[in-house]
């Protein structure tokens, strides 16, 4: 059964992260967003708060919490700037919950125990220079060398790229497989900033999230042991696959705040802004945006609900998560350019922060499936093409049914 209410625990959980942001972040931000500057620090005091960590086990160094609270995490932060929704996405649901799923004790305890804890950064390398949504025309490749693998190519549009510190790096390591373009033929290592022949750099110019860090790694035979790889050989495309839902399950909870904050900033400015002799908030045209805003926040913060639900009980959630990114993304868009309106003139200068969640909210149109590819994907399911994925199981029941 579903229960719409937060538990007490998820409410301490929203008060700490609502605190944070207006604390930590709130004052700071269009100074950073106008500098297009990177503040570290707030990631050392998100991971001294647990937040680096929310869902990951207590015994991995994490707070040990479920999916609705790292929903919750996102959808906060995300009300405030995109740039720290995004590092949980890559951090948490691309990096660290794929290693909690599929790697072993000892990569475990070497790298999502530091990531749990806020001590490292990490993030998420499937993304190519000409390669997004194809994910099979990566050109990525690895070669066995004894017992290490030599990796190589390059990695394009990855969050935190030019300042984390460990990477997922996803490749072909089978030649035939990936001239029949068979993503059987894809696998993931882990790789660390250091290792020779790595390399990264930042993206500058973006539309949008500036006090993020987006840039891109290359890898020049960059040699990693066998115990680097993540899975079994020739997971890689099944391993990017289960970290992308989890990512668009964030994504979703990210741009429901967004829908938020823009209500919220919508109700304030009509409030106080004065026309043809009242407040704008008696005009209906006004009324009905703001409406519209209220209608879309409530459906898609229950769209990432129940498919945190269901990550909570161990159903699938692919479906869901699909549809609750799709539709979050899109109605944050919506919001933004309405909530532009309202606030008019002014509405366009970045003395409001409406402004800002327009040109921020228009990347998760994007990233982690397509506005395009998630409305595929949903008639596919629907005309009953499309078989829906099912729940992971853990990996050593996994690999005992593989032997």
């Amino acid at each position: 059964m579903i229960d719409f209410e937060f538990t007490e625990e998820h409410l301490a959980l929203q008060k700490t992260v609502r605190e944070f942001v207006q604390r930590e972040v709130a004052p700071y931000i269009k100074e950073w967003d106008e500098k297009e500057h990177f503040e570290r620090s707030v990631f050392d005091k998100m991971g001294e708060l647990g937040l680096l960590g929310v869902c990951i086990p207590e015994k991995y160094g994490g707070a040990g919490f479920d999916y609705i609270s790292l929903g919750i995490v996102c959808e906060e932060l995300e009300a405030c700037d995109t740039f720290m929704r995004v590092a949980m996405s890559v951090h948490v649901a691309l990096n660290s919950l794929t290693l909690l799923t599929w790697g072993t004790e000892e990569q475990k305890q070497k790298y999502l125990v530091p990531q749990a804890k806020g001590e490292k950064l990490a993030t998420f390398g499937l993304t190519e220079p000409n390669a997004g949504s194809d994910v099979v025309g990566i050109r990525s490749y690895a070669r066995r060398d004894g017992d290490d693998w030599i990796l190589n190519g390059e990695k394009m549009w990855i969050s935190l790229a030019d300042v984390a510190d460990h990477f997922l790096f996803f490749c072909w390591t089978d030649e035939e497989k990936r001239k029949r373009r068979d993503h059987s033929g894809m696998s993931c290592f882990i790789v660390e900033r250091g290792m020779k022949g790595f390399s990264s750099g930042t993206i500058h110019g973006k539309m949008g999230i500036k006090a993020g860090n987006t840039g891109y790694f290359s890898l020049q035979d960059v040699r990693v042991p066998k115990e680097n790889m993540l899975g079994l050989e020739g997971e890689g495309f099944k391993i990017a696959m289960f970290a992308l839902e989890n990512g668009r399950y964030t994504v979703a909870a990210g741009a429901t705040g967004v829908i938020r904050a823009c209500r919220d900033a919508s109700i304030a400015y009509a409030n106080t802004r004065e026309a043809q002799g009242q407040k704008i908030a008696n005009f209906q045209l006004v009324k009905q945006k703001i409406a519209e805003m209220e209608a879309d926040y409530q459906m898609c913060h229950l769209l990432w609900l129940k498919c945190g639900w269901l990550k909570n009980v161990g159903k699938p959630s692919a479906r869901a998560a699909s549809l609750a990114k799709w539709q979050a993304t899109i109605r944050s868009e919506k919001a933004a350019s309405m909530a532009i309106e309202i606030h008019g003139a002014n509405g366009y200068t970045n003395d409001y922060p409406v402004e800002r969640y327009y040109r921020n909210c228009k990347a998760a149109i994007i990233y982690e499936g397509t506005r395009d590819i998630h409305t595929l994907m949903q008639a596919d399911w629907a005309l009953g093409l499309k078989k829906e994925p099912k729940a992971r199981v853990t990996l050593p029941a996994y690999r005992a049914a593989k032997a």
